[in-house]
């Protein structure tokens, strides 16, 4: 069973930056594609950034530039270094994975087979 577990939120001012992670118990470079999702309250939960196995990444429109995802398969960690960020980023962020073959860019979140259980992001102005 895939166990995913984020860490890095917290509160910060617009233009300040965090970097979120999120650990894995297993052996991340089986994974197919890892995701960072958020969630804002009243909101449906949005991709946010996404990673394949051989590193291609993709991001949402309203991250690009501003947002990198990254991972360390001997760590069993992805990451995501979020720069100049504004109030519209709070929520919660959770990570996403899944073994299947497929596109891993997805703005729902079906894609995906295993979650972690968040980690709140709260930019103040």
């Amino acid at each position: 069973q895939v166990q995913l577990v984020e860490s890095g939120g917290g509160s910060v001012q617009a233009g300040g930056s965090l970097r979120l992670s999120c650990a894995a118990n297993g052996d991340i470079s089986n994974y197919h594609c890892m995701a960072w999702f958020r969630q804002a309250p009243g909101k449906e939960r949005e991709g946010v950034a996404f990673i394949d196995r051989n590193r291609l990444t993709a991001y949402a429109d309203s991250v690009k530039g501003r947002f990198t995802i990254s991972k360390d398969n001997a760590k069993a960690t992805l990451y995501l270094q979020m720069n100049s960020l504004k109030p519209e980023d709070s929520g919660i962020y959770y990570c996403a994975a899944d073994l299947n073959r497929g596109l891993c860019v997805s703005p729902g979140t079906r894609r995906y087979s295993y979650w972690g259980q968040g980690t709140q992001v709260t930019v103040s102005s």
